[in-house]
């Protein structure tokens, strides 16, 4: 069997082309299986750009192209180990929930990510009732078993269902672990392959608009740093967990694009370069040594969601905003301001263009909403 990654070119109609919209062309495989001269393909919902002018666009493109490239090279992998049936014997012994265990603990200094890891760890082993299962044995079976589990058991920490949101999340962190230990070779096949995870549901993604986030900038917080850091995520659309690990030597000056941050994403350990505005700049404050955070002293707990909630309230703004609010503010102002999606989908270093149209989605809901708040006429 051979894998080939190929493009199809993406059309354009006339007035798509009126509208200043970029052409792209989309990504897919296709397997050539020799004995039988048999050709099967998948389109791998990844989109580059056909003719890349900007940074940002070659930017997306080179980093695009590597992701499909992973991707083939693992199906590859897949076909040869299914082949030559090799799997590292001594490793598909080892405990599932030691493994998972080891894989939390990695994760220990990302904010977030650790705690939802932790708690998908806590479920696996009440849903093992505590037998440490050889990972070898985790199969199509445990995984449907498992995700039944998370849907339809009280074991929320309210005594009720979890929402199908957190179960999603929980049951993403298994597959993830599962297709590591299959491109380290600790098992022969990925069970995940022929289990259908959990669909996402649509929720209300609450953002600023450019008026209340004027508001908390003109409003004091009790804790400065946490409204620094705040602004400057509206601003740049990232993650309390990639600012919270930013340095001074992240940021350069480039004479042809201006400010950029070259860091990597603590989320997809891709390697990202963000274009930052001056007014970002203006936030940071004077330049300090290279190996020097950004935000020194920058942490987030529940102390510090209260006082983000009572700086929000007291700019007199009525909506429930957490930190990640900030992203949220960031990708819909873009979008609002005419930002085509794709750039906004690499600002915010998506890896798929379905993560961003769901704030698409919120503004096309905001236009519906201002067609209405024209004023009767009396026709």
């Amino acid at each position: 069997m051979k894998v080939y990654l190929k493009t199809r070119e993406g059309k354009l109609s006339k007035k798509s082309i009126e509208k200043g919209r970029v052409k792209m062309n989309s990504l897919f495989l296709m397997f050539h299986d020799s004995s039988t001269q048999k050709r099967s393909y998948e389109f791998l919902k990844l989109y580059i750009y056909d003719k890349p002018k900007t940074i940002i666009e070659k930017d997306h493109n080179r980093e695009t192209l590597q992701l499909a490239e992973s991707i083939k090279a693992e199906k590859v992998l897949e076909f040869n180990s299914r082949k030559h049936g090799f799997v590292n014997s001594t490793s598909g012994k080892i405990g599932f929930l030691n493994y998972f265990n080891e894989l939390v603990e990695k994760r220990y200094d990302t904010e977030g990510t650790y705690g939802n890891w932790f708690s998908t760890l806590k479920h696996l082993t009440i849903f093992c009732k505590g037998v440490d299962i050889q990972i070898s044995k985790v199969d199509e079976t445990f995984l449907e078993n498992f995700k039944e589990y998370l849907l339809k058991e009280k074991i929320s920490n309210n005594g009720g269902r979890l929402s199908q949101n957190t179960a999603l999340s929980y049951f993403n962190k298994v597959r993830t672990a599962l297709k590591e230990a299959y491109r380290n070779k600790m098992i022969s096949e990925n069970p995940t392959l022929r289990v259908k995870t959990i669909k996402e549901k649509e929720t209300n993604r609450e953002y600023l608009t450019l008026e209340e986030l004027q508001k908390l900038v003109k409003t004091e917080c009790e804790v400065p740093i946490l409204k620094q850091s705040f602004i400057f995520s509206s601003l740049t659309g990232l993650r309390f967990s990639d600012v919270k690990s930013l340095k001074w030597k992240n940021l350069y000056y480039d004479s042809e694009n201006g400010w950029i941050l070259k860091y990597i994403q603590q989320k997809t350990k891709g390697v990202e370069n963000l274009p930052i505005s001056e007014q970002a700049i203006k936030l940071l404050g004077e330049r300090k040594d290279d190996d020097v955070l950004l935000f020194e002293n920058l942490t987030y707990s529940a102390y510090h969601n209260k006082k983000l909630h009572k700086w929000v309230k007291e700019a007199g703004i009525d909506k429930h905003i957490t930190y990640h609010s900030s992203r949220h503010t960031f990708a819909t102002l873009q979008l609002t301001m005419d930002t085509d999606i794709y750039t906004v989908s690499k600002l915010l270093g998506h890896r798929n263009l379905k993560t961003t149209e769901i704030y698409g989605k919120v503004i096309d809901k905001k236009k519906i909403d201002a067609v209405s708040k024209i004023p009767d006429l009396y026709l």
